[in-house]
């Protein structure tokens, strides 16, 4: 243990369990006041009272992914997409230190990967590029933070280098809702019902020969049920027969996105759907159960593209079945806070990103004040 003196500016340096600490001391202005300082910062350090710096970070980044993931199979729902991109952060800089994650290489990462190409093909002489979104890497951000907010919790970093790098402007895309005509054009096609088609008698030849051997029954229940539940595609598909309650009239929904079960009241339309698949469920156990391999659906997401490409349904989500029953339920004036128990909201403040005004309310409300 020393003390000395550079320039008119005092240091100490000491060694505590084998470990040399350096310090500059600015506070110093004599070889006691150093002194002084230099005992209390051991006596500090021997207790256990300070978080040091170089003590952390000198873990490779590796450990806290592996961390991470551990965390999410134990805490979260679905870790479907939060465990791929805390692995593609391990391939990207494994090998690196915890405390050489710095916001400059976090800053880096964002801007290369925002817009980068990730799939390109030439179809019909026309070629089709899809990039990585802001939203895309926002979310990757959003899992690269936990990852440091659990070391920090862990006592393996000291800040969280994510929370100095400003995230994306990301532009909503319009909510999007199924109009009635839409639903019946729906509809028909998954009957297998090409009516509504202006086409030609040898194009219409081509469609149903080239459909006639797929079966669509499933996604167009799927598809009412969320258009008359709010229910979302998971929660849909999740449904077991004991989940079914036909003489009360509910459904209860299992494995929900905010993990609260959730009891959905059920109409005419999705009794009459439930009770005709219960008459021919046999010995299934989901009640939309994939014929080819005995268990629920993994994805519809191909068959509801496809269904709503040829009933003329352009740019519309599956997701967008819960903004159209919103927007419905609202048109006929259901209240608020029973749209957000049947929509299963923690919070009523997202249930109103789904209230929507129709135009002819709007024009209602102005027309009321022309004889005030």
């Amino acid at each position: 243990m020393r003390v000395y003196e550079i320039n008119k500016h005092w240091y100490f340096e000491m060694m505590v369990r084998g470990k040399r600490y350096c310090r500059a001391i600015p506070e110093a202005t004599s070889e006691k006041d150093a002194i002084t300082y230099m005992q209390a910062f051991r006596t500090d350090l021997l207790r256990g009272r300070l978080d040091l710096i170089e003590d952390y970070g000198k873990e490779r980044f590796s450990v806290i992914i592996d961390d991470y993931i551990k965390y999410a199979k134990t805490n979260l729902k679905s870790t479907d997409t939060v465990i791929p991109i805390a692995k593609s952060f391990n391939s990207l800089w494994g090998k690196k230190q915890i405390k050489d994650i710095t916001p400059k290489l976090i800053e880096n990462y964002k801007s290369e990967r925002n817009g980068k190409i990730y799939y390109q093909k030439q179809i019909k002489n026309k070629t089709v590029i899809k990039r990585i979104s802001p939203a895309t890497v926002n979310r990757e951000l959003g899992v690269l933070s936990k990852i440091f907010s659990i070391a920090i919790d862990n006592k393996k970093a000291k800040e969280n280098p994510v929370a100095k790098v400003e995230k994306l402007k990301v532009v909503n895309k319009l909510e999007r809702h199924m109009t009635a005509e839409e639903q019946e054009r729906f509809i028909k096609f998954c009957n297998h019902d090409y009516s509504y088609l202006n086409v030609s008698a040898n194009e219409l030849e081509k469609i149903i020969k080239r459909y006639r051997n797929y079966s669509y029954d499933h996604v167009r229940d799927i598809a009412l049920i969320s258009l008359n539940t709010g229910m979302r595609l998971n929660e849909v598909l999740n449904l077991t027969w004991d989940c079914v309650d036909l003489t009360k009239n509910l459904l209860c929904a299992l494995n929900t996105k905010n993990g609260l079960k959730n009891d959905v009241p059920i109409n005419q339309t999705v009794r009459n759907i439930l009770y005709n698949r219960h008459l021919v469920k046999e010995n299934n156990y989901y009640v939309f159960t994939n014929p080819d391999t005995g268990t629920r659906y993994g994805s519809i997401h191909k068959a509801f593209t496809t269904a709503c490409k040829m009933a003329n349904v352009p740019n519309f989500r599956f997701h967008d079945t819960r903004h159209t029953f919103a927007s419905r339920a609202i048109e006929k004036n259901t209240p608020v806070p029973v749209l957000q128990e049947i929509l299963n909201h923690r919070n009523i403040k997202t249930t109103m990103r789904y209230v929507h005004n129709s135009f002819e309310q709007k024009l209602s409300a102005v027309n009321s004040l022309d004889n005030y």
